[in-house]
């Protein structure tokens, strides 16, 4: 029996896969399971643990109450700051200005949004800066939150340099804070004067003469000589004397002689009160005092509608206040009348 020949076929043998291989690919399809398994677990956890947070549309506050946004942003869950306050003339105070994020937003619950709240107008009066220098007039105007506004300079020999000579707006005027205030400055007079020779001339002339020389005139004393003394109104002496250089803002005092048939005057110490009629705005008040040793201001200056303005006054002789607002005489008051003067005795003839 014949096992076989040289052409019979020879039966081939199927490759075996190494055992290491399938163990791999099933160890990553187990991996893979795992993992996934594990992801899903954990986000299960978390929606069970930490609910997924909504969103929330951010409403409009603008123009609502601090209080009232406040309580919108609580119902809403959302928490509103105040993140400062602003002065506002178009919002009323407690207002809410801006916000951020604006409306329409979406944002999770909880988000804060931020508010800027309207402080509303605060008003400031003006100072009365006349005289000032220009130094303390821009101090006061810093402290009161008022701004300095154009400044201009004018001639004046009543006023230093660089002191306040006129102001925009008047004094006592009620402003928003921030507004601009204009002031003007006086260029000063000459650094020194020469005082005119004033004796011997009437009080008139005397008054002219010093105006006329840029001299301010001080204290006036009315002095009674007898018969013998100089006419009334008579300029007897000065000081400082003729001729003489002083600062332009020294004053010259002068005796004046009262008259022959004077001895003396009726010294009054006076109170006079003046009350500036109603009004909305500040009005500019001046009082003048006239008697036996001249004329001067006892008030010059801004006052409020309805303000009383009171004053101890000392009066020589007959006396009269002048009240003037705005310019316009509003009354005159007599403060006394003064005794007539005693008669001289008649002188006796001969043969009576």
């Amino acid at each position: 029996m014949e096992l076989g020949g040289a052409d019979a076929p020879v039966a081939r043998r199927r490759p075996r896969r190494p055992w290491l291989l399938d163990r791999d690919w099933a160890f990553a399809l187990a991996l893979a399971f795992a993992v996934g398994v594990l992801v899903w677990f954990g986000r299960a956890i978390e929606d069970f643990f930490v609910p997924t947070q909504q969103t929330v549309l951010v409403p409009a506050m603008v123009g609502q109450t601090q209080d009232d946004a406040t309580s919108e942003c609580a119902q809403l869950g959302l928490q509103c700051t105040v993140l400062t306050t602003q002065p506002s003339d178009k919002y009323p105070k407690d207002v809410v200005m801006s916000q951020a994020p604006v409306p329409g937003t979406h944002v999770r619950a909880g988000r804060s949004v931020s508010l800027i709240v309207s402080s509303g107008v605060t008003y400031a009066v003006v100072p009365d800066l006349r005289y000032e220098s220009s130094r303390n007039a821009g101090l006061q105007l810093n402290r009161l939150r008022l701004q300095l506004g154009k400044t201009s300079v004018v001639a004046n020999d009543d006023i230093p340099a660089n002191h306040v000579v006129a102001q925009d707006p008047i004094p006592l005027t009620n402003v928003r804070q921030g507004t601009k205030v204009s002031l003007t400055l006086s260029k000063g007079p000459p650094s020194e004067v020469r005082v005119p020779d004033l004796t011997g001339r009437s009080i008139d002339d005397a008054r002219d003469l010093a105006a006329r020389s840029n001299v301010h005139l001080g204290q006036i004393v009315w002095t009674p000589f007898g018969p013998s003394g100089p006419p009334r109104g008579t300029v007897v002496r000065q000081k400082p004397d003729p001729n003489k250089e002083i600062d332009p803002f020294d004053e010259v005092s002068l005796q004046v002689s009262a008259g022959p048939s004077e001895y003396g005057y009726l010294v009054r110490q006076v109170h006079v009160s003046v009350t500036v009629p109603p009004r909305d705005d500040a009005a500019d008040v001046r009082i003048a005092m006239h008697d036996e040793t001249g004329t001067w201001n006892l008030y010059d200056g801004y006052a409020q509608g309805g303000q009383k303005l009171d004053f101890n006054v000392t009066a020589v002789g007959v006396a009269e206040a002048d009240t003037y607002v705005d310019n316009e005489l509003l009354n005159q008051t007599t403060i006394g009348v003064e005794a007539p003067s005693p008669s001289p005795k008649p002188t006796p003839h001969a043969g009576h």
